[in-house]
């Protein structure tokens, strides 16, 4: 049991100090398919 309560706290401290780049990457890949379906939009809107 104290194995198991030690483990949790290590994951938590490492989610808590990583959650940082868990946005930085989640921002990152929002973008980009954001700009995806814009720009495809734009071609399909443009191109007819």
């Amino acid at each position: 049991m104290t194995a198991i309560v030690h483990g949790y706290r290590g994951l938590s401290l490492l989610m808590s100090l990583n959650f940082d780049r868990f946005i930085y990457v989640g921002t990152v890949a929002l973008a980009l398919a954001a700009g995806g379906f814009l720009g495809s939009y734009a071609l399909e809107t443009l191109t007819h």
